[in-house]
């Protein structure tokens, strides 16, 4: 493909610019997208998409990626949860009125572990400042604050690059001075994976009712630990410093879908099965928390977001 024809496509399919970036390590980013179009109104804790071309050149060393004839003009698109950084440069509370861009918490997937090769992260890691690609125009999705009254005890439980809706919603509670108790839990690899690391640590500096939890399982110093295991062993009530009351406690969790244990429906018997080992759900349920039903529009207390 020539140089003009690859220009012709991104005219064509692009409508959004890159206008900040950040690396933490070599796999993991934070990117502010502005858009051409003005952004619609949308909540914290919702999501868009993101997409390239497959003519967009991949990072080295991933997956190899055979391709059928044709593909080579068409768009990649992934949904991506909307993060934020909570705080501004000067370390203010950020103040989002009049921004015009979204910020997205990435991880690179080299290797998907199926036949079918990683298509967009590889590429979105070729991306710097001022480089250009899609922005979906439609916000959406049901994970947001809307369950949380003000006095509410609210825990983030995520893993890896889960942990961005939960940013946004954190920086949307301490926006409006919540006053119940918050705590984010996020479970990585290596503490190096910890993208927001400095700020949560800022945040607890400044906000006596908020806390930073933070779990590895591939550090030598300390071994494996899961979130499943805070919650059963009491450690994650020790850290929130009050029982978990389901009449006053919203739970959000984002990441892994091990971690986060969907039970689904028996075929046959219609009853509701987890998956194991146990999740969190599972968990919560048997002390009395109750499960969002988005296909009844059931609100309950525990609410999830799944990235794979």
């Amino acid at each position: 493909m020539t140089a003009q024809e690859v220009a012709a496509l991104r005219e064509q399919h692009y409508n959004a610019t890159v206008v900040a970036l950040a690396k933490p390590n070599s796999e993991l980013m934070v990117v502010r997208v502005q858009p051409d179009y003005r952004l619609p109104a949308h909540s914290p804790g919702q999501y868009t998409t993101l997409g390239l071309g497959y003519w967009e050149p991949r990072v080295p060393d991933c997956q190899p990626e055979p391709r059928a004839p044709g593909t080579e003009t068409k768009l990649i698109r992934r949904a991506y949860s909307i993060s934020c950084s909570v705080l501004d440069d000067e370390g203010r509370l950020l103040d989002r009125t009049g921004v015009n861009w979204l910020e997205f918490y990435i991880v690179l997937v080299r290797d998907s572990g199926t036949p079918e090769a990683p298509a967009l992260t590889p590429r979105l890691f070729t991306l710097g400042e001022g480089d250009r690609l899609f922005l979906g125009e439609k916000i959406a999705g049901h994970f947001t604050s809307a369950a949380v009254k003000p006095g509410d005890n609210v825990v983030f439980l995520s893993t890896g690059t889960g942990e961005a809706p939960h940013n946004y919603l954190l920086w949307e509670l301490l926006s409006r001075g919540h006053q119940g108790k918050l705590l984010s839990v996020c479970c990585v690899r290596y503490q190096r994976d910890l993208g927001y690391f400095g700020i949560h640590q800022e945040l607890m500096k400044r906000y006596k009712d908020y806390k930073y939890v933070t779990l590895t399982t591939r550090e030598k110093a300390g071994g494996k630990q899961y979130i499943q295991d805070l919650l059963k062993g009491g450690e994650l009530e020790q850290q929130l410093g009050q029982p978990l009351d389901p009449a006053r406690t919203q739970v959000y969790l984002c990441g892994n879908p091990k971690m986060i244990g969907v039970p689904v429906k028996d075929k046959a018997t219609g009853a509701r099965v987890f998956p194991q080992p146990q999740g969190v759900i599972e968990i919560l349920e048997e002390r009395g928390f109750r499960l969002d039903e988005p296909a009844t529009k059931t609100v309950g207390n525990v609410h999830f977001e799944e990235y794979w």
